[in-house]
């Protein structure tokens, strides 16, 4: 579904005024992004970009064209990683924040274990 011009607007304003509001629409398209769901990722960085730096200052600074941005971030756009993650370093820095990746066991369990010196059953650690 498009998002609306007015939403948009609503929403870089939000950004513009806020930085936790700014942070978590960054952190939102990076989880979009891992999740699988790029389109929405990049859709989200689009607007993250349009609220704070810029493609303009996002292109000096990358070295890449306005005009090849505009098409990474677009429906059919399709960033190569080197170019994705060398963007992502630099929005991360430019907003002073750095996003860690940390990994978890979504969905599986381990069986209890039984305790030796108590043949109690107790959980084990899900966190990897």
């Amino acid at each position: 579904m498009a998002l609306t011009r007015d939403f948009r607007e609503t929403v870089q304003a939000d950004a513009k005024r806020d930085p936790a509001f700014r942070r978590g629409l960054l952190s939102d398209a990076l989880e979009s992004l891992l999740g699988g769901e790029v389109a929405l990722g990049k859709e989200l960085l689009r607007d993250y970009i349009n609220a704070t730096v810029g493609f303009p200052t996002l292109a000096e600074e990358t070295g890449l064209h306005v005009k090849t941005l505009h098409q990474m971030f677009g429906p059919s756009g399709n960033p190569t990683a080197s170019n994705l993650f060398e963007i992502v370093a630099y929005l991360q820095r430019a907003e002073g924040v750095r996003f860690e990746l940390r990994s978890t066991r979504g969905g599986s369990r381990r069986k209890p274990r039984v305790s030796r010196s108590s043949r109690k059953r107790t959980a084990t650690s899900l966190v990897g």
